[in-house]
């Protein structure tokens, strides 16, 4: 019984001793001091910072969140010269300084397109570090979660005009135009490199298993090509303060040039024209920023918006009005250069632009048109006519479509590339013309239309797009390859 009690009074003393805090005393110098308590009272060090890292290490692992693209540099706008290949007519893309800024374009509600766009972020990530990742709002979640890094998200705090150096495409020929519609109502468009993973390639020009190579060979466009170099020594005779590139360094481009394919090889480019529509109402005033407003907040805040009060819009197929969901056919006026050219009963009427040629229009009955023919098609949709066929007019051809009092006060449906924009009523004139794309004057740079970057020189797109997707040409009831040329 002295035994336990004398165990239990122990216990109980270091119970107290837990309690009550250390006795303190004052040194000669008034510095309070606690007294040195006995090996019992003291408590484990450990606990605390053992706390402190599980919470550091919980912290490490959380998934970065995305940013807003208003924190990244302002855009790096590229020069466009001319190939020095003889008779090409393409371009030569050439940076001042290596693009910072790429906007991923996916087509949605494709899982493994999804795990392309993954891939291909990772890759960037890795062996471009300098470069920022943009992604629309609707992806950016799915996008996000994937990656160990932050991803910049296309939203209302910044125009993504301002922003955007160049964009990049997965998906099929809608994901392009997708791409292109964002910047309807701009009149400059970053280069789109686009991967054929649609139903249609059309526009695709990469296959997405080249994708390291397409992305490396437009990255370096513009560190030291003879085009760039020829095109400054022309700018030096009429400037003679221009400062000569050859002298400017940039470290992503230093760091790449021992892994690129020579780093005088630049990206061409095939410039595609665009259409513009300015819309005006029964009494002659402008709408165009009614429905500006309309595409603004339809994008989700990734339509570029435009510095100009009443932008116009462009469109890289067509523009089309359609009668909609009304039985009635539409009826529709049509102007070319301020002469009435014919009225059309029908479903509806196209002016498409060359590269919308293999599109809607094709399907109307249209011809087809070499993209780089400067000009615009005028086809009928279904037409109360055998007489009505589709017309190939100059690009600077002025087309007016008013919408005839014969409608019963209806609404017609207007649509961009293939996007409803809004009702057109009677009396409502849509103004149709081609968008400038070239150059202003001498030594001046080019402008406008669609920039999209091609395999090569050698390769032609066009027709293998014909050839391979559209079929062209292709015989009836046999394989033109298993054909037997014997004879």
């Amino acid at each position: 019984m002295v035994r336990i009690a004398a165990v239990r009074g122990a216990a109980h003393a270091r119970h107290l001793c837990r309690r009550i805090p250390a006795p303190t005393c004052r040194g000669p110098s008034g510095i309070t001091a606690a007294v040195a308590a006995p090996a019992v009272c003291s408590r484990p060090s450990s606990a605390h910072p053992r706390h402190l890292s599980t919470t550091r290490a919980l912290a490490s692992t959380a998934p970065p969140t995305s940013r807003s693209i208003a924190e990244l540099p302002d855009r790096t706008h590229p020069r466009y010269l001319q190939s020095a290949k003889p008779g090409s007519s393409l371009l030569v893309l050439n940076w001042p300084r290596p693009p910072r800024n790429l906007l991923l374009v996916q087509k949605l509600y494709a899982p493994d397109v999804t795990e392309s766009v993954i891939l291909f972020a990772r890759h960037i990530r890795s062996e471009y570090p300098d470069v920022h990742i943009v992604v629309e709002p609707r992806v950016a979640d799915a996008i996000q979660k994937h990656l160990g890094f932050a991803v910049f998200v296309a939203d209302h705090r910044s125009n993504i005009a301002d922003k955007v150096d160049v964009v990049a495409t997965f998906g099929g020929d809608g994901t392009v135009l997708r791409a292109a519609s964002l910047y309807k109502l701009h009149g400059s468009v970053p280069p789109i490199v686009s991967f054929s993973m649609g139903t249609l390639g059309f526009l695709g020009e990469w296959s997405f298993a080249d994708y390291k190579k397409a992305w490396r060979q437009m990255y370096m466009s513009g560190s030291d090509v003879p085009e760039a170099r020829e095109a400054d020594y022309l700018q030096q005779g009429e400037n003679r303060n221009l400062t000569t590139r050859g002298a400017v360094r940039h470290e992503g481009w230093e760091r790449m040039k021992g892994k690129c394919l020579g780093h005088q090889r630049a990206s061409r480019v095939l410039l595609r024209h665009r259409i513009k529509a300015d819309i005006y109402d029964r009494a002659g005033r402008s709408i165009n920023h009614q429905v500006s407003d309309s595409l603004s907040s339809q994008g989700r805040s990734t339509i570029a918006e435009s510095k100009e009060p009443s932008p116009s819009l462009r469109a890289i197929n067509e523009i089309s009005v359609h009668r909609g969901s009304h039985p009635q056919l539409a009826i529709i006026d049509i102007y070319q250069n301020g002469h009435f050219l014919t009225e059309t009963t029908a479903d509806g009427i196209l002016i498409s632009t060359p590269t919308g040629s293999t599109a809607y229009s094709l399907s109307a009955g249209g011809p087809i048109v070499h993209p780089l023919v400067k000009s615009l098609l005028i086809t009928p949709i279904s037409p109360c006519s055998l007489s009505f066929r589709s017309l190939v007019l100059p690009l600077d051809t002025k087309v007016v479509l008013r919408m005839s009092s014969r409608n019963r006060g209806r609404e017609l449906d207007l649509s961009i590339d293939g996007k409803r924009c809004c009702g057109v009523l009677p009396g409502t004139e849509i103004r149709v013309e081609g968008e400038f794309v070239g150059r202003a004057g001498p030594g001046e740079e080019w402008h406008g239309g669609v920039p999209c970057v091609i395999r090569s020189e050698e390769d032609d797109p066009w027709v293998g797009g014909l050839n391979g997707l559209l079929k062209f040409n292709h015989p009836f009831g046999r394989d033109p390859a298993m054909d037997d040329m014997s004879d």
